[in-house]
């Protein structure tokens, strides 16, 4: 087809990307080492939120967003202190102890809306996700596109995204993963929780 190859470029990109160790890694990780459910819903959300980003660079919200300093400044720091916020609460966490010892087995699991929110927060406070789809769009796709190939675009997006991130959470959710995470659980949420903190900080003071 005329735009088949265009849409393989564009889906190879996206999927580098979603590889590409992040927040969203962290995020789906962590709560999936606890609760294969949990990861999943975080993982969903993270992928709602972008398929927004992707929907909203093909509207030109994209191209906009780099001109509107403010609304992309007010993004980012919204973002940065989500992140530092979950990676806080997770290093805090990693420091409860019950009779003792880590508390692994009786950790917290937390709903599947309240998951679902926090990949959603976690993906949609990402400004440069914006920025990265106009940027991807007007390279890879040609200009006067049929409408449904940007239908199959944001669907592709969401697709791999959450195939991605459904594959980590399934994965890091594992009887074996999980059996060597109670072993070391409370190092494990201690280098997550600064991972966070850490992501949090770059996001804040990138421009």
């Amino acid at each position: 087809m005329e735009y088949l190859s265009q849409l393989l470029t564009l889906s190879g990109i996206v999927l580098l990307a979603c590889i590409s160790p992040g927040p969203d890694f962290v995020a789906v990780t962590s709560n999936a080492l606890n609760d294969r459910r949990s990861g999943m819903f975080v993982g969903l959300g993270i992928a709602c939120a972008v398929v927004v980003w992707a929907t909203l660079a093909i509207l030109g919200f994209g191209l906009l967003i780099k001109e509107l300093f403010w609304l992309y400044e007010a993004i980012r720091l919204v973002g940065a202190a989500y992140l530092i916020y979950l990676g806080t609460r997770m290093l805090m966490a990693s420091f409860r102890t019950s009779n003792g010892e880590p508390r692994v087995d009786d950790a917290p699991r937390i709903g599947t809306l309240q998951a679902w929110r926090q990949g959603f927060m976690v993906g949609i406070t990402n400004p440069k996700t914006a920025t990265f789809f106009a940027t991807l769009f007007v390279t890879v796709l040609p200009v006067g596109a049929p409408t449904w190939v940007y239908v199959s675009v944001v669907a592709l997006v969401g697709l791999i995204t959450a195939g991605w991130l459904g594959l980590l959470a399934a994965f890091f959710s594992e009887g074996g993963v999980r059996s060597v995470y109670a072993r070391v659980s409370r190092i494990v949420d201690a280098v997550m929780g600064a991972a966070l903190i850490g992501l949090g900080i770059r996001l804040a003071s990138s421009r």
